[in-house]
């Protein structure tokens, strides 16, 4: 990861307004899709694809290339666009998103797109799935990270913290969670569905280092 000055943060805040033009274009071309997941994480996929990951666009499955897994699939519009503006594909066919035979469905497909690590849509399975993939980073020796990003709803599933369990017993210190804890869900809000508070706390209780920042400030990354 390069160093985070000035200039760059600026640079990385102009990709992410850039990212937020494009995600709006590209869902009106849709006419369906969702809006509000994708608009909230734009700071966090830029700092990850402009500043945060170890990886290489023209080289989709470089072996030790860093994983960037999605647990909340249905956010991938943000994902797609960032993928485009780094250079994975055409910025054009984010214009076929969710059409027939297009490799953008409304839930990323790892088999059509190079560059997305894992099938996501079912939630609550991709914390589960960043831990076999760091697990076995280690068995290889390998130095890569694998991050998972994810939403605070799905925390209201109990695989999800037999997941954060796991990793706690077994020290998997190769993997950094990301949760958008953005307190809403299809239904309302979080805590008046099946409360998470307190939510920090219950992953310290578990052995994880648990850091608070602020999604839209990328400085706090």
């Amino acid at each position: 990861m390069d160093e985070l000055t000035e200039e760059k943060l600026h640079s990385l805040e102009e990709k992410a307004i850039t990212a937020r033009e494009l995600l709006i274009t590209t869902l009106l071309e849709a006419g369906s899709g969702h809006s509000a997941g994708p608009l909230g994480m734009a700071d966090i996929f830029t700092a990850f694809y402009f500043h945060i990951l170890n990886h290489n666009p023209k080289d989709p499955n470089w072996e030790d290339r860093d994983r960037l897994i999605l647990s909340n699939g249905h956010i991938c519009p943000i994902r797609y666009v960032s993928m485009a503006m780094s250079g994975y594909f055409p910025q054009e066919e984010l214009k076929t998103l969710r059409k027939i035979n297009s490799r953008l469905q409304g839930h990323p497909h790892r088999t059509v797109l190079p560059g997305v690590e894992t099938t996501s849509g079912p939630l609550g399975e991709g914390i589960s799935q960043a831990i076999g993939i760091a697990l076995a980073a280690k068995l290889d020796d390998k130095t890569f990270r694998t991050y998972c990003l994810t939403s605070d709803g799905e925390h209201q599933e109990g695989n999800t913290w037999e997941a954060i369990m796991f990793a706690g017993k077994y020290k998997v210190d190769n993997l950094t969670v990301v949760v958008d804890r953005n307190n809403i869900q299809i239904d309302g809000f979080t805590e008046n569905i099946m409360p998470l508070e307190s939510f920090a706390q219950k992953y310290e209780s578990f052995n994880w280092e648990v850091i608070e920042v602020d999604g839209h400030n990328i400085r706090e990354f």
